[in-house]
């Protein structure tokens, strides 16, 4: 992707659509649009012209918009085409673009790559943004859009300016700690500077991540066969995902169905039913699957005998088939249920969103990932051994490593391979 490169792309949904947005960004991007436009083109004001391509055909009526660099959204100069949204429009608008010379069409993420090269954002907003594209769910949004704001960002900051400070402190030490008329007196101050330090940094480490944010929380429905599992299912997710049948042992396999409840993202797990011996081979599979999903479980709703369930920290006791008069009751804390008649269902949908707002982040805060969750886990790891340390020298080599570790978080230190794997989650135009 080489930097000098003039770019374009379609920014805004597939068409057909009211308005096509298209953006030029690059070196040529302004004399680019005034090829088109056939005169020049006034800084951040919209400007209406015809636009023609080469042979002088008209190509569209369009709004046009100049963002000269360093102050635009990729930090170089950009230009947006705002164009009828028909597919003929943009295709004729594109194909003019790419005969021009010097500019060719964008790659996925390639818009956004270059607001991170010209310091327009960072990695982990960048990785905000990212997600918040990919949102689906209101916490989803939330979480994605306090990272693209920089609130992350600006923490780790926070924590480098501290690392630089005692990195400062032992470097005084390893410069005049020899020297009789200087007193330094910095070790206790680095070795609390750097716990302290460090206890921030895992308190964040072992919050809830990103993931069940944008995966869903596992909720994997369990007990024997011909317990009302699927039929619930069914019920939680308004639809028929899974085969109901008065035979035990219909369901062989586990069904997964990802829903959105109180905007928190759910998967919904339907199991096999759990007997203690069967004959059928194909069911016994299904069974030991049903016991490997109720170990990963997030949330798992029991709807087997009272007290029989697994050992699990947020397991719910199900009595289903309310409506049936032989169905097994169950103590005051379980749920009764009646997936045919829905009662019991707004309270089990209650304790489910209950239980999942204690397993995910806090709604307006960040989530960090699996990459962030790595990087401060080394830095304070790094911390830990500096603040253990008993000569000058390897607690300046921690130090140093955390602080590598902080600068990996926002991209100050990068490699190729994080890049094009971060910036190809995004669309061509973004």
């Amino acid at each position: 992707m080489p930097a000098a490169d003039t770019i374009f792309a379609l920014s805004s949904g597939a068409p057909p659509a009211a308005i096509a947005v298209m953006r030029i960004s690059g070196p040529d991007s302004v004399n680019s649009a005034e090829a088109l436009a056939g005169s020049a083109l006034a800084a951040r004001r919209a400007s209406l012209r015809t636009l023609r391509d080469a042979s002088g055909e008209v190509l569209d009526r369009a709004l046009v918009l100049v963002f000269p660099g360093p102050d635009s959204a990729t930090g170089e100069d950009l230009v947006e085409l705002h164009l009828h949204g028909g597919r003929a429009v943009v295709r004729a608008v594109s194909a003019a673009l790419a005969a021009l010379p010097g500019l060719r069409p964008a790659e996925a993420g390639e818009f956004t790559r270059r607001a991170f090269l010209n310091g327009r954002m960072d990695l982990n907003e960048a990785e905000g943004l990212a997600d918040l594209l990919s949102a689906e769910t209101e916490w989803q949004r939330r979480a994605a859009g306090a990272m693209m704001g920089g609130a992350f960002s600006r923490r780790i900051e926070q924590w480098r300016q501290e690392v630089l400070v005692l990195s400062a402190l032992t470097e005084a030490e390893l410069d005049f700690s020899d020297e009789g008329d200087v007193e330094t007196q910095n070790n206790d101050k680095i070795s609390e500077g750097c716990k302290r330090l460090h206890d921030a940094i895992r308190t964040l480490v072992e919050a809830p991540g990103v993931e069940k944010l944008r995966d869903g929380l596992r909720v994997v429905l369990g007990g024997p066969p011909n317990s009302g599992k699927s039929t619930l299912l069914n019920a939680l997710v308004a639809r028929d995902a899974a085969i109901v049948s008065d035979i035990a042992g219909t369901t062989r396999d586990v069904i997964e169905v990802p829903v959105s409840i109180g905007g928190i993202a759910f998967l919904f797990l339907d199991t096999a039913g759990l007997r203690d011996a069967t004959d059928d081979r194909i069911e016994a599979i299904g069974i030991e699957r049903t016991r490997a999903a109720m170990d990963s479980a997030d949330i798992l709703l029991w709807l087997g005998e009272e007290g029989t369930g697994p050992a699990h920290p947020h397991l719910v006791e199900i009595a289903a088939k309310a409506d049936d008069p032989t169905h097994a009751r169950k103590g005051p804390d379980a749920v009764t249920v009646s997936a045919k008649t829905e009662e019991g269902m707004a309270q089990l949908v209650t304790t489910l969103t209950d239980i999942a707002k204690g397993l995910l982040p806090p709604p307006d805060q960040f989530a960090i990932n699996a990459r962030q969750r790595d990087l401060l886990a080394q830095c304070a790891s790094a911390l830990t051994q500096a603040a253990e340390a008993d000569d000058w020298l390897i607690t300046a080599e921690h130090l140093r490593q955390a602080r590598l570790a902080l600068d990996a978080l926002t991209g100050r230190a990068h490699t190729e391979d994080l890049l094009d794997t971060l910036f190809g989650r995004f669309c061509v135009g973004k």
